[in-house]
């Protein structure tokens, strides 16, 4: 059994419910009479957009991706693979991808790439975290919940080698 590191509160679950509502009302703004696409990145994102979803006010389809970076450790392998692409086409719809952070930017631009070349009608990024000092590819976030600190997260989706991921706050892991 792995030792348990330590966990110090970034964002509780109020401020979490907080920017989902505050992202919800971007969206119900921007999305009126659009019938779009959300596509969640697996696993990270799941509980973000359970959250949003149930917030927004138009008709909406989901699907996944599930992309990996990362192996058992905390930094990010550099090689982006799609574990499960998407079941449904996306060309000419409206596409939003929610993710749960956007840190180096490299699985997101390739994400981003990928569903490009499927032709849809608009791609925008909703995005709760960022960390935007890791950043080596440039991402354009259209929606942004929280800019957090070059230190590793966990918490509500976000995991640190599966673990962790059902905490209802977002917490900075410590070794």
């Amino acid at each position: 059994m792995k030792p348990q590191p330590k966990l110090n509160l970034l964002y509780s679950r109020q401020q979490i419910a907080e920017t989902v509502d505050r992202l919800a009302a971007e969206l119900n703004r921007d999305y009126p009479g659009k019938h779009p696409v959300l596509i969640g990145v697996l696993k990270g994102s799941f509980m973000f957009l359970a959250d949003l979803i149930r917030l927004l006010d138009f008709t909406l389809e989901v699907d996944f991706v599930r992309l990996s970076s990362y192996g058992a450790g905390q930094k990010s392998s550099g090689k982006i693979r799609v574990v499960a692409d998407l079941q449904r086409s996306v060309k000419d719809r409206d596409v939003l991808v929610v993710e749960d952070i956007v840190d180096t930017g490299l699985t997101t631009g390739f994400l981003l790439a990928h569903l490009r070349k499927q032709k849809p009608s608009s791609l925008k990024l909703c995005t709760l975290t960022e960390k935007p000092s890791r950043r080596k590819t440039p991402v354009a976030i259209d929606y942004l919940g929280f800019t957090v600190p070059d230190k590793f997260i966990v918490g509500y989706g976000l995991d640190w080698d599966e673990r962790f991921r059902n905490l209802p706050g977002i917490y900075v892991l410590e070794e």
